[in-house]
């Protein structure tokens, strides 16, 4: 079995990561796991709501991990910031 894909939630559109999630799907590995950090968390869920709801209604979410990471900051400090990983997956 092949490594998980991963997609990188960032700033653009959220239809631009939901596009990346069926592309992504289309393979073999039926897997496709999502990382956020920050603001990004909620564009996360939303592509992950958005691809299950409308466009692959068998699509499963397999799993979610929150945690925190240190980040430094411009300040020479470290900053917690929150993260969160989706995995969905292609239902049987």
């Amino acid at each position: 079995m092949e490594e998980n894909s991963v997609i990188y939630i960032g700033d653009k559109p959220v239809m631009n990561y939901v596009l990346a999630v069926l592309t992504q799907l289309k393979g073999d590995s039926g897997v496709v796991t999502l990382k956020a950090r920050g603001r990004s968390i909620s564009r996360a869920v939303d592509t992950a709501e958005i691809a299950r709801n409308r466009f692959i209604p068998d699509l499963k979410v397999a799993g979610i991990t929150i945690g925190t990471e240190n980040m430094p900051s411009e300040q020479g400090r470290t900053v917690n910031v929150s993260s969160m990983e989706i995995v969905l997956c292609k239902g049987q």
